[in-house]
């Protein structure tokens, strides 16, 4: 990719302040590139090809849309995070909130070629993550600042093979950015002062976003979507600062972070019971047993009792695959007002057993409210609202080294998002 693409993403990563764990979806997928579908709870996303977000949701989607469009927006995303019941082997604090507010920006445009075609480009932010303890967090030795945030180019094509069945499908340009840092328990060799590691890294990786769009009857639309893994090969520096000198391991290491994000599958039903109310249903497969651990090998590394310890830092994970389920519905109070509302159901692709402090996230409920207002055929505002909470959720870590002191906690976790975005056509 060029320089400047790449400058430009960089960019815009930055621009999104950091990204929340409690945003509307889980895992470290982000639901937040359409507030047309956010007004719904994301029920019927794959289904409903209502602007050109859909080039995201369901790319053969964009056979429905007639005119050109640009549709961008973004989406303001504010958690709260409550720790309880913190128990460990080191002293420290344990204040919560540790996940800044964060804005996420996403833009589409679309056009048709002929009457079969339709070309589309989008550029997303598909998944992310930012949790920053304060530095005397007690847990801190297991994570103190994590941070991962995805940015996606999207170029697409959909075909109408007929009056009612199309396809769609595009490549996904992906860049990543990301950082770990913890501490080692080394302030009884070092006047109190514990070593800290911090890891950052970035790459980028090519996956792909292909589609199905169905009108089952003249009321009722069926949409799947498959959004392909991306194999990321993170290359960048590890640095260790502020351990004792005489264990000669304080500098910067080449670094190397080998991760996957998984796949998705999509599928939802759009149903308009008459002019006025429409109905969605959804569910989203995503394969998170692909995150298996955290594993950082790095070159360099002095041959010591610690270094052996830095040569390779290994976080287990052990996620498992999830199911999750959304319900919505429009209503069209006039031609130029439609009201939306939406709930869905997302669990935790993590248990008790392997939970950590980096992404402490337990089972999601959300509720959705939206609204459209069209003031002429050329322009549309929508505007959603959306409130998590979670299931409370256990962590309990502890490594057979005394440089890692055991940590437990009790992790409450709520969020709230508003999300607008703006569309023309012409």
């Amino acid at each position: 990719m060029p320089s400047c693409a790449l400058l430009a993403i960089r960019r815009l990563i930055a621009c999104s302040l950091g990204l929340s764990t409690s945003a509307l979806a889980n895992g470290v997928y982000l639901n937040e590139q359409s507030a047309s579908a956010a007004g719904t709870a994301y029920a019927g996303r794959s289904s409903s090809a209502l602007d050109a977000s859909t080039l995201y949701s369901n790319p053969a989607g964009l056979s429905k849309i007639s005119r050109t469009e640009i549709s961008g927006g973004f989406a303001l995303v504010e958690a709260n995070v409550d720790i309880n019941d913190a128990h460990g082997a080191a002293n420290g604090t344990n204040k919560g909130d540790s996940v800044p507010s964060a804005a996420i920006p996403f833009g589409f445009f679309s056009t048709p070629v002929n009457d079969r075609f339709t070309a589309g480009i989008g550029l997303y932010v598909p998944a992310g993550l930012t949790n920053d303890y304060e530095d005397s967090y007690q847990g801190r030795y297991f994570g103190s600042y994590s941070a991962a945030k995805v940015i996606t180019l999207q170029p697409t094509l959909a075909l109408r093979i007929n009056d009612r069945i199309s396809i769609g499908a595009g490549p996904t340009f992906n860049r990543i950015d990301g950082k770990l840092q913890n501490y080692l328990a080394t302030g009884a060799l070092n006047n109190g002062t514990d070593t800290r590691i911090s890891v950052s890294g970035d790459d980028t990786a090519i996956g792909y976003n292909v589609g199905i769009l169905a009108d089952i009857t003249d009321n009722t639309t069926w949409g799947l979507t498959y959004h392909s893994k991306v194999d990321y090969h993170l290359e960048g520096t590890t640095k260790v600062t502020d351990a004792p000198a005489f264990l000669g391991v304080n500098g910067k290491y080449d670094g190397r972070l080998d991760i996957t994000l998984p796949e998705t599958i999509d599928t939802s039903i759009t149903h308009h019971f008459d002019d006025r109310w429409t109905g969605y249903l959804g569910t989203v497969w995503s394969r998170w047993e692909r995150l298996e651990k955290i594993e950082v090998n790095n070159s360099g590394v002095p041959s010591s009792a610690v270094g052996s310890r830095l040569a390779q830092i290994t976080e287990p994970l052990n996620w498992h695959n999830t199911w999750s389920f959304a319900v919505g519905g429009a209503y069209q109070m006039s031609p130029e007002v439609t009201l939306r509302a939406g709930f869905a159901y997302d669990p935790s692709p993590t248990d008790n057993q392997n939970r950590n402090v980096r992404i402490p996230t337990g089972n999601r409920k959300s509720i959705a409210l939206g609204v459209g207002y069209s003031p002429s055929a050329d322009f549309t505002v929508d505007l959603a609202y959306g409130y998590i909470r979670e299931s409370r959720a256990s962590v309990s870590q502890s490594d057979e080294s005394a440089l890692k002191p055991s940590y437990s906690a009790s992790y409450k976790n709520s969020g709230q998002g508003l999300v607008t975005q703006f569309t023309y056509r012409y």
